[in-house]
């Protein structure tokens, strides 16, 4: 079983939404995210199990009805998702997945919005959202190239971010392992609709 019970409410977390503020102000306005924009959140992804303890403890500071709500989708995402990939039912962790087979699970499940999502595109659990959600939105580069995050963005004119930004951006990657080598489990990413039910069920692997 993972111990997440040390992960601090969360200098990483909190240095990842620093990192994409300081980010999104360098760019100038050409990044278009706004609240309410929710394409992002959209199919199944990658989370760590730092992740999943910041998100239940999200989940206790919401009314019964809210979190009942969520846990339910999350378990009829995770239901759906292992009845066309049974190997999770034996383990969730993606620690040992090819990219391909990543690749397809999340073409598969393209449509499933994130579990916290409401009707209106709000995040119910944004406080505790993960490192991945605090820093999605930023252009990417390869190379000379710099791309749009997600479709929405391909329609805009991007600019590149500064060197001393990417630093930063490897800097969280660096601290984000450290604390993962801290925690006592068999892997260390999960689906973020895994995240959101009770950790008993993704730690007893």
């Amino acid at each position: 079983m993972a111990d997440t019970s040390f992960i601090p409410l969360s200098s990483l977390h909190d240095r990842a939404s620093d990192w994409f503020g300081r980010a999104h102000a360098a760019l100038l306005g050409a990044v278009p995210c706004r609240r309410g924009c929710s394409r992002c959140c959209m199919g199944p992804f990658a989370i760590t199990v730092l992740d999943a303890g910041m998100l239940r403890r999200g989940l206790d500071g919401l009314t019964p009805e809210t979190r009942d709500d969520i846990e339910s989708r999350a378990k009829g995402q995770v239901a759906a998702i292992e009845r066309a990939f049974p190997r999770l039912a034996c383990s969730p962790f993606l620690d040992d997945w090819r990219d391909d087979d990543q690749d397809a699970l999340a073409t598969a499940f393209a449509e499933f919005p994130c579990p916290a999502l409401d009707v209106h595109g709000d995040c119910r659990v944004y406080d505790a959202r993960p490192v991945t959600c605090r820093t999605m939105g930023i252009p990417i580069e390869a190379g000379a190239t710099v791309e749009g995050a997600c479709e929405i963005q391909t329609a805009v004119p991007v600019v590149r971010l500064p060197a001393v930004f990417r630093d930063q951006e490897e800097g969280l990657a660096k601290q984000e392992a450290q604390e993962l080598q801290r925690v006592k489990g068999n892997g260390e990413e999960i689906l973020i609709a895994y995240g959101f039910l009770p950790e008993r069920a993704w730690t007893d692997f």
